[in-house]
Formats: structure tokens, sequence, C-alpha cells
């Protein structure tokens, strides 16, 4: 009989509570993108530029925040972000016109690639070797959550309210994730005070560091380019009512939940052959779904399998930059890979903005969002190869020097 694991502690789910937090600010303009467009007088090509803008921001904060406070305790900084945070939600509220609304989600979007970056790296520091990926996910599954939840309550506050108070709610759960995270996210010890930036910013010229970034981008922008204008699609596409939206958000968010965890468990196990399948099964679901959104059966069933297959690539993508990152600038390339995951959010979103506006139209946007995440997948089986012929090269040579 074999002994059970412990069970994870609970700071892992205090980074959880924080994760919803920013998960729910992140992507509740997706139920909201008519209303905003209406009420600010742009069109929803605009309106999705919001969800750009924000992931340009934490494109940019991500590693210049990681940077700058690589020599304070981790706990300080996650309750620091959580804090601006809480103050650019209560910024979009007050919003008064689309510029400034910009401005504000900018300034939110700077907490998050920092507090994601670091968290990832003090959730796997508080389990052992055999549940990296599986911490990960768990912290990872606040923003699934958040989808599953936090995003159909907003677009029904937005629907029944108005869209600011659905930034007011986001900003009150800012507020209770900061105690939760005071609470029991347990202090540093000081070992972070003698790593030198430069230390840290070399691992940024590892070949496989890159490359793993490069994947994350363009894997991950083909689920932006579709998710950023679900309500269009299933509406204008699918034939569903306004109202409808919301719940069918609850599907995806069932899915995300579903993919995150299992991509966690799975890529414990063989990260590269999770990380290598979940990109394939993206990248199929993306392509089929340019036909099944024209029915609404299909449509249903086809937005929770792109919540599963999109959060089944997180873990594993995340884990595989942790591992070719370890040492002195872990917390920075931890950091710029949620940057880029962000970057390709902004790619996907701008890039699906341009099918809608200027051609072919909201019908080829899933088929274009397929061609991206072949993209990174493409840069991951290059990446597996040059590892493999690294690997390869100190047995082959013993034998060139016996000729």
């Amino acid at each position: 009989m074999t002994a059970a694991k412990p069970r994870l502690p609970l700071a892992l789910y205090a980074l959880t509570a924080g994760a919803f937090g920013i998960g729910t600010t992140e992507f509740v303009i997706m139920g909201l993108l008519m209303q905003m467009a209406t009420d600010l007088g742009v069109s929803i090509a605009a309106a999705g530029l919001l969800i750009s803008g924000y992931a340009l921001g934490v494109f940019v904060g991500a590693p210049l925040l990681t940077a700058a406070t690589s020599r304070l305790p981790r706990k300080t900084v996650l309750l620091a972000l959580m804090v601006v945070f809480t103050l650019g939600n209560l910024a979009c509220a007050l919003a008064p016109n689309y510029e400034m609304l910009m401005l504000a989600r900018v300034l939110t979007s700077l907490a998050h690639g920092t507090f994601f970056g670091i968290g990832a790296v003090v959730a796997t520091g508080l389990v052992a070797a055999d549940r990296k990926a599986s911490a990960i996910s768990i912290m990872f599954t606040g923003l699934t959550v958040a989808t599953l939840l936090g995003v159909p309550a907003g677009a029904w506050l937005g629907l029944h309210f108005g869209w600011r108070a659905t930034f007011w709610a986001v900003a009150l759960i800012g507020v209770l994730a900061t105690v939760v995270i005071a609470t029991l996210v347990p202090k540093d010890h000081g070992e972070r005070g003698g790593i030198a930036i430069r230390e840290e910013a070399k691992v940024l010229a590892r070949p496989q560091v890159l490359l793993g970034l490069a994947a994350t981008v363009l894997g991950y922008a083909g689920v932006f380019a579709v998710f950023t204008y679900i309500q269009p699609i299933l509406t204008r596409i699918s034939g569903f009512s306004e109202s409808a939206v919301s719940p069918i958000l609850l599907v995806f968010g069932v899915g995300m939940i579903a993919g995150n965890l299992v991509g966690g468990k799975l890529a414990d196990r063989r990260l590269l052959p999770t990380l290598i399948g979940s990109l394939t099964v993206l990248a199929l679901v993306l392509g089929v779904m340019g036909f099944a959104m024209h029915n609404a059966i299909a449509a249903v069933l086809f937005t929770g399998l792109l919540g599963a297959a999109a959060f089944a690539t997180v873990a594993p993508l995340q884990l595989r930059v942790l591992q070719q990152a370890q040492g002195a600038g872990e917390s920075l390339a931890s950091s710029f890979n949620i940057a880029a995951f962000n970057l390709g959010n902004a790619i996907g979103a701008w890039l699906g903005g341009a099918v809608i506006a200027h051609g072919p139209g909201l019908d080829a946007v899933p088929w274009t969002a397929a061609l991206l995440t072949v993209g990174g997948l493409a840069i991951v089986l290059w990446s597996v190869r040059l590892e493999a012929r690294r690997a390869a090269a100190p047995v082959l040579a013993p034998c060139v020097a016996t000729d």
C-alpha cells in the first residue's frame, strides 16, 4: 500500500485567490465587449484593443517590475502588486472615456505578469519536485475559476447594472485577495538579496529559454484571437442572444478548469509529450471551430473544448521555461513567460480584430487562430530536435576520435 501524498499547502491556494482576481479583470471584457463599445462610442474592433492594451502592458510590465523588485522579499512584492491591481480596477470603474479606460487597463496590467511570474516560482518552491507542474496548475486554477465564475458574473453585472459595476466588483475581489495572501503566504528568508540583476538577465541568452518564450507567444495567440471576440461570434454566427453568452461562458470555464488540472498532472509525468499533445489538440479545436460555430449545439460544445485545450497548455509551457531557466534567473524567466502569454494575447486580439475589420470577416477568425497555434507547435518541435542533437553530441564524439 502506497503512502498518500501530503496535502498541498494553504499558501498555494492564497496564490490561487490572487490569480482569481487578476484573471477576472483580464477576461471579463470578453463578456462586456458589445456594451462597452456602445457606451464608449467605439467599434467592436476598437473595444477589442482594450484587451490588446492590457496584454501589452503585461508584456512590458512583467520583466521591468520583476527586475526592479528582484531584491525585495517575494511576499512583499506580491502584496504590492495586488494593491496596484485594486487601484487599477477602481480607475477602470471611474474612467470617463475610452482613452482613460485604456490607460487604467494598462495600469492594472502592470501587476499581472510579475504576480504570476513570481507566484509560479513561489508555488513550485512550496511542493516536492514531482508536483511542480501541478502546483503551477493549482495557482492558475484561479484564472480558470475566474472564467467559470468571475467572467459570467461580470457579464451579468454589466448587462443589468452597466459595465462599470463589474469593475467595482473586481476591485473588491482585489481587496479580499490581498488579505488572504497577507495571511497565508509565508515570508521569505532573504535569499534574493545577493542576486544581481545582470546575473538574472543572463538566463535570457539561453536559446532554449528563448524558444520556450516564442512557443508561448504563438501557441497561445490563437486562444485570444477567438476568445476576445467570443461574444460577437456567439451572437452573430451561432445565433444566440446576448443574454445567452453568460451561461455559455460557464461552459468555457468548466473546460478551462478541467484542462488546466489535467495538463498539470500529465506534465508532471511527461512534460514534452504533454506540451506537444496539448498544442496539437488546441490547433485542431480552433480549426474545427470555424465550422462548428455555425451550429448552436456544436458552438457550445466547442466553446468548452476551447477552454479545456487552451489551459491544458499553460502549465506545460510555464514549466518548460522554468526547467530551462533553473538558477539565478528563474523568477525573471518565469515573468517573461507570463509576458509571452500576454504578448500572444495581444497579437491574437489584434489579428482577430484585423480579420474582422479588413476581411475576410468574423467567420475566418477561428482558422486564423489555428494557424497561430500551429506556429507555436512548430517552435516546440524545433526546440526538442535541437535538444536531442545536443544530447547526442557527446556520444558521437568518442567515435570520431577513434577513427
